[in-house]
């Protein structure tokens, strides 16, 4: 094995993770309805690429916006979102299920998407990831990875957010053994601590008719075109983004501490341990300033260890309901 592929993030998902029948589906002429809406916004994409170039930021994002969520309710999928999609440029971290991740965070808060290189290959999302300026990452080359960082750190301090899936990969999200080696991956979170970003973890979970699912994953040798197919069959998916408390990382933090703080809010599991060279403030993260408690909402709120500072709605408050509110966006098609 070349250290090429060492480097590279692997999932322990296969086929097996997806589930056996989807249950209850549309009917064939719902399918055909749905398949000639993607088309459509797929097209609506073409010339959107072409104009993104040249709108003003606010307006690009805008346009992002309106057009995946035109394509989730096209697709018949339903968006739901919790908490509020941060206002100041920030570096955006979520967990990597399926390719609607991708329309999903553009939905909620549109950003510059760091992507394998692969996607600028891939018919219309492709050009149009380039015309929001994505950055493409070949993950055969791990020596590109500090010029990686840099053009993210760049980005991040000419005031454009940036999104992320650290973890490299999808994964079934179900299965502890299925989770891609290493968790997340810290390289990217450097950006932010040199640019002096906070970071804002979100969390994407599916559900069909109600319950958890794998229905939407893309994994293993899976053809895009039958993961494709599989959402435009189903009755009832929702795809859910839970926007968590920022981390305003010091300039002295510590990127894999960082990244551990960001993975746990986005699984809801505690931080692993770390071993740290000095006390506190803990992993170089601001302490929290005098009264941020006191916000909800709208200013700071404290997470549970020493020099954590994270905005009001975290992910542990969101996914136990408090002070969590749903909005129900996009209803199926």
């Amino acid at each position: 094995m070349t250290a090429a592929e060492l480097w590279r993030p692997t999932s322990g998902c296969g086929s097996w993770c997806l589930p056996a029948a989807t249950g209850s589906t549309v009917s064939r002429p719902r399918r055909v309805a749905r398949l000639f809406g993607v088309v459509g916004m797929l097209l609506a994409g073409v010339g959107l690429a072409v104009l993104l170039p040249v709108l003003p930021a606010r307006d690009r994002q805008a346009a992002l916006r309106g057009w995946a969520r035109g394509t989730l309710r096209a697709l018949g999928v339903r968006l739901v979102v919790r908490g509020r999609a941060p206002r100041r440029p920030a570096l955006l971290v979520a967990n990597h299920v399926s390719w609607l991740d991708i329309l999903a965070v553009f939905a909620v808060a549109p950003a510059r998407m760091l992507a394998k290189r692969e996607v600028r290959d891939w018919p219309v999302v492709g050009p149009l990831a380039a015309a929001a300026g994505a950055v493409f990452v070949d993950r055969s080359r791990p020596r590109d990875l500090p010029a990686t960082v840099g053009r993210v750190a760049a980005a991040l301090r000419a005031g454009t957010p940036v999104a992320v899936f650290p973890e490299g990969t999808t994964w079934c999200g179900e299965a502890a053994g299925c989770r891609p080696r290493g968790g997340f991956r810290p390289a990217m979170f450097q950006a932010a601590v040199d640019a002096g970003a906070p970071v804002v973890p979100l969390r994407i979970d599916y559900r069909y008719a109600g319950d958890p699912t794998t229905l939407a994953a893309f994994l293993g040798e899976e053809t895009l075109w039958a993961s494709v197919r599989r959402v435009l069959a189903a009755r009832d998916l929702t795809v859910s983004v839970v926007v968590a408390a920022a981390l305003h990382p010091a300039q002295d933090a510590d990127r894999r501490l960082l990244a551990r703080a960001a993975e746990s809010a986005v699984h809801l599991t505690p931080a692993r341990p770390v071993a740290l060279g000095r006390a506190a403030p803990l992993g170089g993260l601001l302490p929290a300033p005098v009264g941020a408690a006191a916000l909800p909402g709208r200013g700071l709120a404290v997470l549970a260890g020493p020099g954590l500072v994270a905005g009001a709605g975290t992910a542990a408050a969101a996914g136990a309901g408090l002070d969590a509110r749903e909005v129900a966006l996009d209803r199926a098609a």
